[in-house]
This record gives C-alpha cells, structure tokens and sequence, in this order.
C-alpha cells in the first residue's frame, strides 16, 4: 500500500514537471473556495456591511445617488460590458468554442466544455435560490434585473466561461505567448463584467466577490480535469504525424 501511494507521488511530480502550474491552479482553487465560504458566512447576516455600501456608493456622483461617476457614455459603455456575462452572449460563444475545438479535433475537450459551463450555470441558479439576498436598494438599478443578488450570476458565470473556455483554447495552442494572451484576456473581461455589476447598482461587491473566486475555482477545476481527459499537449499531432512520417522514410 505505501509502496503504491510512492509510486502515485512520483508519477504526480512527474506530471507537475510538465505542466507547472498544476500547483498554482491547486492553490488557487483552494484559495477561492476558502473565500467564498467566508464571504457566504458573511451574507447570512442578511445585512449589507458598511464595506459593501462604501463602494457602491463610491461609484455614484456625490450627492446624487441616482447617476453613475462619469459622463452618460460611460454608464452605456457599463452596460454594454455587463452583457458580456448575459446569458445570450455565453452560450453563443461557448457554442462558437465548442464547434473551433472539434474543428481542431478535440471532441473530449469541447465535451468537458459543455459540462463545466453548464455545470456553472445550475450551480449559479441554485446558489441563488439557495441565498435568497436581495439586491441592493441603496442606489438605482442600471440595467433589469429579476433573479436575486447572491452569488452574481454575471460575474460568476463570465468567470466560469471565458476562464474555462480560455484554459481550454489555450491547450489547442503551441506558442505560448499565444496561450498566456487568451488566458489573460479571459480573466480580463471576466473582471470588468463584475466591475460593471457594481458599477450599474445590481450587486453588492461581495456579491461579485463571491462570483469571481467560486467561478474561478470551477474554472481551474475542469482545467485540471482536461489534464486527464485530454492529456494531449499542443504540437503533439504534429510531432506524432513526423514520427509517422519518419518511420515510413527509414523502411
């Protein structure tokens, strides 16, 4: 039994070896787990904190509730970025992902796609069900709204989609400057969607917290489980398709 348990370590290390940054992706899953639950802890008060208000309110014009900081284009611009984490935005481009993987031969890899995002999104709406908090009345609402405050389905659903299909495109892709820019511009606009959250009055910060650190732990987890699923590394048909090749040359 130990010599087994051995073995399964250094077959892990092996595996750390090449894909660094497993670690890092365990850590930060752990990370975002652990804050979630402090912050659910939190909401179970049922009470705005005074952090929560301090921000939203910051984000206002002084003495004027009702108006967003800035010019009238900006508010616009708001809601413009807030539909990046809309339903109707998330499923096309989670359906256009899905279609480029299988374009690229990875059918395991847009099936594990499918059930991440979908995953996320009964989660979401049972998180919601399950909390119950209202959304904030300090201030006007930007856009509509009918699903409750707690966790923000915006900012976590963009968090679970475009880190999840980031992490995902970014295996089809052998330079690496090429992957570390689809993963940034992922987490990029997974935050200004939840920014634009608060920033239109719809949610609380801790709202987008919770969102952001929950959907970015599902987000890595399913990237850990494509590891397993689909272990290919990119470059590996290539590499595969010139040892062929080689192999027939030297009969």
């Amino acid at each position: 039994m130990l010599a087994r348990s051995f073995d399964f370590f250094l077959q892990q290390v092996r595996q750390w070896r090449k894909e660094p940054l497993i670690p890092a992706a365990f850590l930060l899953i752990a990370c975002g787990l652990l804050t979630f639950i402090a912050i659910a802890e939190e909401v179970q008060d049922e009470r705005p904190h005074s952090y929560d208000e301090k921000i939203l309110l910051s984000m206002r014009e002084p003495g004027d509730t009702a108006n967003p900081l800035g010019p009238p284009w900006m508010e616009e611009m708001g809601r413009d970025i807030t539909a990046l984490g809309g339903f109707t935005i998330l499923t096309g481009l989670t359906a256009a992902s899905i279609g480029l993987m299988m374009l690229y031969g990875r059918p395991r890899l847009a099936l594990l796609t499918l059930v991440a995002i979908t995953g996320g999104m009964q989660m979401s709406a049972g998180l919601k069900h399950l909390f119950g908090r209202p959304r904030p009345d300090l201030v006007p609402h930007g856009v509509l709204v009918t699903s409750a405050s707690f966790p923000s389905g915006h900012a976590m659903m963009a968090a679970v989609v475009y880190l999840t299909l980031g992490v995902m495109l970014a295996r089809t892709q052998t330079s690496r400057k090429v992957r570390l820019y689809i993963v940034s511009m992922s987490v990029f606009i997974a935050v200004m969607v939840g920014c634009s959250r608060v920033y239109l009055g719809v949610h609380w910060p801790t709202d987008v917290l919770a969102g952001w650190t929950l959907g970015g732990a599902w987000a890595l987890t399913f990237g850990l489980i494509a590891l397993k699923v689909d272990p290919r590394r990119p470059g590996d048909e290539g590499r595969a398709d010139a040892a062929v090749k080689s192999d027939a040359e030297t009969e």
